[in-house]
């Protein structure tokens, strides 16, 4: 089957799926004189046969026989992305393997990823990394991996194909801005957080970029708090850009830095009880006004964080729109020795909105200009080559501008 079929299969397979989706929604509005979960399992059953029929006479009528087994994975990695974009489905083999070399290997190129239109997308690259330093960034779509084709592959299997021992390469093709894909190669390294960056800019303001987030992460912003509030600090800065990796645990008690006996956030799913996370006063440790930078790149803890500080105008917030990626993964078992890696909680901000849905929208919108390093004709980056980026930090600039008005 040609490439264009084998497109127009998956795709078609993937429609039908979002059909039961909606089909079972609407079901429950209409059907009467059965109980709720009576009528949702009824309305599956009646579109689920609706989606088998459908099959079966693509399989008989297609122009050429299809491989169902392409069909059926496509249908499920589609129902998967329609949900939530950080999911996996991998097969036995695949769970085996993922389950005996994940943490075994020890070299990664410092990508956080994301399911977007079919392909792996670029959450965001971590600072120093070997994803960073070849111009990689938020928003790139990886094509294929040791060339094999991304499309339909599982997150979590793209996540375990990039790792590997330190020292040992990587060969992508990554979509850009360009009109080819471009060819990358990375040399996996150990992972390293990269360092805390604390400063003190004019105006007595201090400035903290994290660049990740954990729990010894979070004790070195608290400890710049301090070391700046004693050098006469009266208004602080914390940029949050690009900062994509950490758990949402990191992202509370970044903000509980900043905050005292108010909710931080709270995780809630259909199986998952509420569980809210408020501030202790004792882990406060600065009251100075607060400006929050975010771009694209800020997911996660991070987003956990700016979403508590801006929404309850303990910060402003400057920059742009984080990208959505705050919730509790579960794996979940099949009987034939398959998984489901699946979002089973999400973050909420105050205000009640899903974290994950909607990411966090700055009360200053300021959009950040792209930056782009220059390529050889095989992708790798020109030895001396300076990236095209304005020599201002317009982000920076404008927090400045905010802060200083604050009293």
């Amino acid at each position: 089957m040609n490439n264009r079929a084998k497109y127009w299969v998956v795709s078609s397979s993937t429609v039908l799926v979002l059909l039961l989706i909606f089909g079972n929604l609407m079901g429950n509005l209409v059907v009467k004189g059965a109980s709720t979960e009576d009528t949702g399992q009824a309305n599956v059953y009646r579109h689920f046969g609706v989606y088998t029929e459908v099959l079966s006479r693509i399989k008989s009528e297609y122009v050429e026989e299809p491989d169902m087994k392409t069909v059926t994975l496509g249908a499920i990695n589609g129902l998967l992305e329609s949900i939530d974009p950080f999911a996996s489905y991998l097969n036995a083999d695949q769970y085996k393997e993922y389950l005996k070399n994940f943490d075994a290997y020890r070299g990664d190129v410092g990508m956080v990823l994301a399911k977007k239109y079919g392909y792996i997308a670029i959450v965001d690259v971590v600072p120093g990394s070997p994803a960073a330093e070849a111009g990689l960034s938020t928003g790139d779509m990886i094509e294929t991996i040791k060339g094999v084709a991304t499309r339909d592959m599982p997150l979590a299997y793209a996540s375990l194909l990039l790792r590997g021992q330190p020292g040992t390469t990587i060969d992508l093709t990554v979509l850009k801005r360009r009109p080819e894909p471009q060819k990358v190669t990375l040399t996996r390294v150990a992972s390293v957080n990269p360092a805390l960056e604390s400063k003190m800019l004019e105006g007595q303001i201090g400035y903290i970029a994290p660049e990740t987030l954990n729990s010894a992460k979070v004790e070195q912003v608290a400890a710049a708090l301090k070391s700046l509030q004693a050098k006469g600090a009266k208004k602080i800065i914390l940029d949050l850009r690009n900062c994509g990796t950490g758990e949402a645990d990191a992202g509370v008690d970044l903000a509980n830095l900043f905050l005292d006996k108010k909710m931080i956030t709270y995780a809630e799913g259909q199986r998952y009880k509420r569980h809210d996370y408020m501030a202790e006063q004792k882990k406060q440790v600065s009251t100075l006004p607060l400006v929050v930078i975010t771009n694209r790149g800020t997911a996660s803890g991070a987003e956990v964080a700016a979403a508590a500080l801006g929404e309850d105008k303990r910060a402003d917030l400057v920059g742009e729109r984080t990208y959505g990626d705050a919730s509790i993964l579960r794996t979940i078992t099949m009987d034939d020795g398959s998984a489901v890696i699946l979002s089973v909680a999400k973050f909420y901000g105050p205000d009640g909105k899903a974290i994950q849905d909607i990411g966090v929208t700055p009360g200053t919108l300021v959009a950040e200009p792209d930056s782009t390093t220059e390529v050889d004709q095989d992708g790798e980056p020109i030895a001396n080559s300076t990236e095209t980026k304005p020599t201002d930090d317009l982000l920076l600039k404008k927090a400045i501008e905010v802060v200083s008005a604050k009293s």
